[in-house]
Formats: structure tokens, sequence, C-alpha cells
């Protein structure tokens, strides 16, 4: 097994890979890396969870360190790598990635994105920062007003790309491509090679090198995968008790639409659960306030819908539930993957109603995975049509009290 040490990256930065515990790099790093290093443009392929952002953060740093340099001036730090985002929370994350392998070299990181003020992101850009991640809109927003200058970019990163063209980020990708140089070294991050996909790196990437590190939709043997038939009027209780008798410290809570996070939130606050909310709805202030007071384990419950989480990176998450199965039997895979990150073990159950089994179906055609099936006492739903090989291996659980 290869450690980081055998990848040639900066002393710096080895240094700070190990003061956070890591000795191997995953596949997706161990095989993108080097490629990297060589100035190739590349195509990965990795879900969530498997170290993606410092399979790129890594390598871009070493490439930027013959730039690096103390000096206040601004001239001195243009910016030279540029990461592309979908969402606020996965620019953040990647930003404190930067932060944390970033600490023993002089150069600047910085992050941009929309539902805050513009004043204080205008003032860092101004001083200068050698990686910028950011969000498409917001991006625009300061080339627009001429406080962000691209014409040095010489490293594009475009991270989470399916879900970039699942949000209608097409059109701002072709006007931030058209600001920065076209000789550049450009890499590509997305969980699936769909056709999209692939179109997307014909017309952005040059003869890019192919990283995929798991099939298709494969879901993390990490975690154990549960079934839980309820009646649609008894999920609310039933998620509530299964809560109040668990021993998780944390649980990510999915459901598919904002109205529905702010219904259950309500309902698992009334009954007495430590409970946030994160959805589209929510400004960048409020969805700050809720990621940090359930990273800090103020709130022991976060119910999210599926745009909000991506992106979010909680160490060491016990538990996902989805209340209700995802439209996009995709989502599932994103959703689970959320828990048994690292090696860690994880849990995720899955309330299905009755008028739930096309999309069970569809998880199950999707992913290929294996599924436990769990009933808890005082919850039997009508099983008329559920499918008979799951049936026949369901157990009867009691939902016995643990700790609130």
């Amino acid at each position: 097994m290869p450690t980081f040490a055998d990848l040639n990256l900066a002393p710096e930065l080895l240094r700070a890979v190990a003061a956070e515990g890591y000795t191997e790099p995953t596949p997706i790093q161990e095989q993108a890396i080097p490629h990297v290093l060589q100035g190739r443009d590349l195509l990965g392929a990795a879900q969530t969870g498997t170290g993606k952002t410092a399979a790129f953060v890594l390598p871009i740093m070493h490439l930027l360190k013959p730039f690096a340099t103390p000096s206040p001036s601004p001239a001195r730090h243009p910016v030279r790598a540029l990461v592309l985002t979908p969402t606020r929370e996965l620019a953040v994350q990647i930003s404190e990635s930067c932060t944390t392998y970033g600490k023993h070299l002089p150069l600047r990181s910085g992050v941009v994105y929309g539902g805050v003020p513009m004043p204080p992101q205008q003032k860092m850009l101004l001083a200068g920062v050698e990686i910028l991640i950011a969000t498409p809109g917001r991006l625009l927003d300061h080339a627009g007003s001429k406080t962000v200058n691209l014409s040095q970019v010489s490293i594009l990163v475009l991270d989470e790309a399916d879900r970039m063209l699942d949000m209608g980020f097409m059109p701002d990708l072709k006007r931030i491509l058209a600001l920065i140089p076209k000789r550049r070294q450009s890499l590509l991050f997305s969980a699936t090679f769909s056709e999209p996909i692939r179109a997307l790196a014909h017309d952005f990437l040059h003869e890019p090198v192919t990283v995929e590190v798991a099939r298709r939709n494969q879901t993390n043997e990490n975690v154990r995968q549960v079934i839980m038939p309820v009646d649609d009027r008894r999920r609310r209780a039933l998620l509530s008790d299964l809560l109040k008798t668990r021993n998780w410290d944390q649980t990510l809570v999915f459901v598919n639409r904002k109205v529905e996070a702010n219904r259950l939130g309500d309902f698992l606050h009334r009954d007495g659960h430590n409970v946030v909310e994160i959805h589209g709805d929510k400004d960048q202030k409020q969805r700050n306030k809720a990621l940090a007071a359930f990273k800090a384990g103020e709130a022991r419950v976060m119910v999210a819908t599926d745009v909000a989480a991506r992106g979010l990176d909680i160490e060491a998450l016990p538990a996902v539930i989805n209340y209700e199965l995802p439209f996009d039997p995709e989502d599932y895979v994103h959703r689970i993957g959320r828990t048994g990150r690292a090696g860690a073990l994880g849990e995720a159950i899955s309330f299905v109603a009755p008028d739930e089994m096309e999309k069970l179906t569809l998880v199950r055609k999707l992913t290929k995975a294996a599924l436990a099936i769990e009933i808890p006492v005082g919850y039997e739903p009508i099983l008329l049509d559920f499918p008979r090989d799951l049936i026949a291996k369901a157990q009867m659980v009691r939902l016995q009290r643990g700790r609130r």
C-alpha cells in the first residue's frame, strides 16, 4: 500500500497531511495526484466521502509552491487556481481543506459564494489569493464589479460537475471559461460518468486522463442499509421514537421538499429533540449557524434537502435516515454516502411507505445493494405491496429506550 510520501508531494504538504493523521492515500488520491502533478487534464469519477477534495487540493498546492511568497503585495498573489463548486457548503469545505493542508506554505486561498454581503469578499480578492474557490454566480458578480482578475489562472477545477449541470450552471460556466486563459490545466470531478458529463469533458478538457475509483452508483460497504416499512401517516412518530431510542450522537435526516423540512423540524422540536433544518430557502447566515450547531453537538438532528446537503463535510456521522425515498435513485447513493466515511461504520435507515414501491424498485435496481428490513414493534404496516424477497427476511425490532 503506497503512502503519501510515495506521491512526491512537497514536504510542507506531507507535514500537514501527517498532522491530520493520514498516512495512506485513498484510491482516488493515489490515482489522481500523480496525473495532476504531471500537468495532465483529468476526468475523475468519485462518490462522496472518497477523499476527492484532497485529490486536487494537495497537487494544486504542490504545483503552486514555486509562486508561494510571504510578500504583502497583492500583485504577488494573483489567482492561479480556480475551483468552481455548485453549492456554498461545498465551497466552504474546500476552502477549509486548503487552510488545513496549506498551513506550512505562504499560499493564500479564499472563497466567494452568494447569500452574504459582497464587501468582505471584495476586500479579500483585492488583497490577492492564489487559490480561489467560488460558486459560479457570485464569481460572475465579482468579475462584473472588476474585483477579481482571472487572467493568470493556470489550473481550473470543476467539482461535482454533475450537480452543476443539474442546477443549470452551464451558461455561467461558459461565461467564466471566457474569462480565463485557454492554455490551462483542467480537472473535472463528478459522481458519475453520465453522457452530459462526457460531453462536458469533451468540450472543456484536453486529452484527459480518466480516473474512476468505483463502479457507478456503488454504495459503501461500511454502511448497513435498512428498510423500515411504515404507513405514511406514522412517519413522524416513528422517526421521533427512533431518534429517542438509538444512541446516535448525530443524525442526518433527508426529506424531498423544503416545506417538509420545516414541518418535520417543527414537529421534532415540539417532541423534545434538538434539531436544525437546512434547505434552499435558508439564507447563508442561517445555514452556517445550523451547520455549526450540528457539528458542535448542540443539535443532534439535522433535517436537510438533497441540494442543500451536497458538500456538507461532517466527520464520523453515525447515521442517515431517509424520511422518504428520493425521487432520483442516484440521490439515495449520495445521501447514504454521508455516513460510513473514512473506514468508519455507519447506518442508513430508509422509511418506505406502500406508495413508494416504484422508488424502492429503482434504488434496488441501481445499487444492487443488500438491504435489511426491520419492522418496529407497534408500527407494523400493511405489507401487501412490498417485495416478497424483502418480506421473507423481515425482522421485528423493539425500540428500546436509550439516552436522549
